[in-house]
């Protein structure tokens, strides 16, 4: 007795269909498995672990300094809580999406931060300082007082708040 694709139940013979909808689900699982991936990958690259420390805060400024001046969004984004909201120096508030946004697009140079100090207390903290914002030759072309406030959650510390104010004339 030759063997038929298909079920016997009783004395019925249920043939097994094939179609192309099979097919579709089973590109469709293995596209959103693919995809689901990389967002982990993604969201892995973010630091864990950090200590609840000063100079964890003073590390992590210096390392969004760093990000931006590369002009590195997915960085930056590891470091911005969901709510996270900045006032920069002209009083414009921008939102997390608007902060990301804008970083490719920043003109070349680098920030120089000095005048750093934190302050930790519990599972809160904040970074003032002075940021030395650099065109591509070196030149300061703005130097900018700000304040940075962090909320620790789940083993980092992630930016809920960021204002800048403008301090003086930059050299010439």
């Amino acid at each position: 007795m030759r063997e038929r694709a298909g079920s016997m139940h009783g004395s019925c013979y249920l043939p097994v269909r094939h179609n192309a909808w099979d097919d579709l689900n089973v590109k469709t699982i293995a596209v959103v498995a693919a995809i689901s991936l990389m967002v982990l990958a993604c969201v892995a690259e973010c630091p864990k672990n950090q200590a609840k420390t000063k100079a964890a805060l003073v590390e992590l400024e210096q390392a969004w300094a760093g990000a931006l001046g590369r002009h590195d969004a997915g960085t930056v984004a590891c470091m911005l809580a969901d709510e996270f909201e900045e006032a920069d120096v002209d009083g414009s508030l921008h939102t997390r999406a608007q902060v990301l946004e804008h970083i490719p697009r920043r003109k070349p140079g680098s920030n120089h931060l000095t005048e750093l100090r934190a302050h930790v207390e519990g599972s809160f903290g904040y970074v003032r300082g002075l940021n030395e914002v650099m065109d591509a030759s070196g030149k300061i072309v703005a130097r900018v007082r700000f304040t940075d406030v962090f909320s620790y959650r789940d083993g980092r510390w992630l930016a809920i708040l960021a204002h800048e104010s403008l301090v003086g004339e930059a050299s010439r």
